[in-house]
């Protein structure tokens, strides 16, 4: 049921109508609001296993990109963990137990709290998971830019008639894909019930020896456990009794919740397996390892900040026990205010360009398309989402783009926007190429409006049959094409490609 509906879900993201690729685009692309998006999902449904799921299928079907994806993952990461905490506030009529049990179901909370306060900085500003974890795939599983495939990979060749008739009798997208979220929850809540019963041993304390014996062991236990049932939610919620009931302590406790945050990685491995041969898919697999795994580097072997998320969850602990309202509140502002205000503190620092081409093609007819970018006015990164035609709202292409050092990177190509007679090599499917910045225009008036400082390069291919040369007039402000134009021998310019229309948000 979990692979069918992995399928499924896949399946119909790229069968969705109309603007619902560009409103998922629009809402992740900002990190903050993916973060929060991450954990609020899980938060509701208390199951990241679902949310890293969706993650990897929507990556895989090309409606988000990997920079887009991880800081949902995060979220997702700080959203599960919601459940302990609840739990631990079951115990609020019991005044031993009560600052024990705060203390055990927040511990969760405040480790991934804080490897998010590392990583996420490091994320929005660097792209240190991103660029990890697609460099990593790229050693097993070869990388490809885009682009967005009408094409699904299913898992197992049965369940393509089954989704093929589903996609033909069902028209709506929206229907099959609510059907897939259904049936993916559903899965994940029948597998735990099936093996959570494992974790309830008759005798706690029998338990507690078993698991927590040393904290290498503990470490694996929870990490087995809570692979074998795809969910961090129960064993990590499993441990706040036991800890409440001083069965075992909170520091025994700390390295099992550790192996439980690296085993539930497992999911977004088995939904990547859907799409082996896309490795945005895989990436995103990777990058859920990463985060949860360097959180253990971090806070596991080092001692002094081993005690940090200790210290955290003991002093709310004791807080909580003098002020019971204190809990309450935690969830509140961790959860919910907090998210709400780096979304509105960061709410402008994602521009969106809305551009119109047209592109002369083969046959010497005008092909127009679009283009929406979407860029960090912070990091100077984001995506360059392609649509064919003028009004088509699914997406052909998407590449992620970033500028750095004064060159735009966009996909595997790349622009330096540089002094003229500056040159560089590069390579693309018409072969080697010597790239020259020629000259910088002062300014160029194209689509209605006047572009200050526009750097036009002159690219031609050495090797190549034909002595065709090509120019690219860019946009040093907006990082943008504004014009192409081809020179053939003895012929005047002919321009294939045109900025008809300019808008920006």
């Amino acid at each position: 049921m979990f692979l069918f509906a992995l399928d499924l879900m896949t399946s119909s993201l790229q069968h969705l109508g109309k603007n619902v690729a560009e409103t998922i685009l629009l809402a992740t692309s900002n990190p903050f609001t993916g973060l929060f998006i991450g954990l609020l999902i899980t938060a509701m449904l208390q199951s990241s296993s679902t949310t890293t799921s969706l993650v990897v299928a929507l990556v895989a079907s090309g409606s988000i990109t990997i920079q887009s994806a991880i800081p949902i993952i995060m979220g997702a990461n700080i959203g599960t963990t919601i459940t302990s905490t609840i739990v631990s506030l079951g115990f609020i009529n019991k005044r031993k137990e009560f600052r024990r049990a705060v203390a055990a179901g927040t511990y969760h909370d405040f480790f991934n709290i804080l490897t998010t306060v590392v990583l996420f900085p490091l994320e929005y500003y660097y792209g240190f998971l991103s660029s990890l974890s697609v460099w990593i795939s790229s050693f097993f599983f070869t990388p490809t830019v885009a682009p967005v495939e009408n094409t699904v990979s299913h898992f197992w060749v049965g369940f393509s008639p089954v989704i093929d008739f589903l996609l033909e009798e069902i028209p709506s997208a929206f229907f099959l894909g609510f059907v897939a979220l259904v049936l993916l929850f559903g899965s994940i809540l029948i597998f735990r019930r099936l093996i959570s019963n494992l974790l309830k041993a008759k005798s706690p304390e029998l338990f507690a020896r078993f698991f927590f014996k040393n904290q290498f062991k503990s470490f694996m236990w929870g990490l087995l456990t809570t692979a074998a049932i795809r969910s961090s939610t129960i064993t990590t919620s499993v441990v706040v009794p036991i800890v409440a009931k001083k069965i075992a302590s909170l520091k025994q406790a700390a390295p099992f919740i550790m192996g439980a945050n690296v085993g539930t990685t497992i999911t977004a491995f088995i939904a990547a397996m859907l799409n082996a041969n896309t490795s945005g898919a895989i990436s995103i697999a990777i990058a859920h390892f990463l985060f949860n795994f360097i959180g253990v580097l971090l806070f596991f072997p080092i001692p002094v900040l081993r005690k940090l998320p200790m210290a955290l969850a003991e002093g709310l602990g004791k807080l909580t026990l003098k002020y019971r309202l204190v809990g309450f509140v935690y969830i509140l502002v961790t959860f919910f205010f907090i998210p709400f205000s780096l979304i509105y503190f960061n709410q402008d620092s994602v521009k969106t360009y809305n551009l119109g081409y047209e592109e002369l093609n083969a046959a010497g007819q005008v092909v127009p398309y679009r283009v929406m970018v979407r860029i960090n006015a912070r990091t100077l990164s984001g995506e360059w989402t392609r649509y064919d035609g003028d009004q088509t709202t699914e997406p052909i292409l998407i590449y992620p783009m970033s500028v750095k050092n004064n060159t735009l990177f966009l996909g595997k190509q790349m622009f330096r926007f540089s002094r003229p007679g500056f040159c560089w090599d590069g390579e693309d499917k018409h072969g080697k190429f010597k790239s020259c910045i020629q000259e910088i225009l002062p300014r160029m008036d194209v689509a209605g409006q006047a572009f200050d400082s526009v750097y036009m390069a002159q690219i031609t291919y050495p090797h190549a049959t034909d002595s065709v040369t090509h120019r690219y007039y860019m946009s040093s402000a907006y990082k943008i094409l504004l014009q192409h134009e081809v020179l053939a021998p003895r012929k005047a310019p002919t321009v294939v490609e045109k900025l008809t229309r300019f808008g920006m948000e």
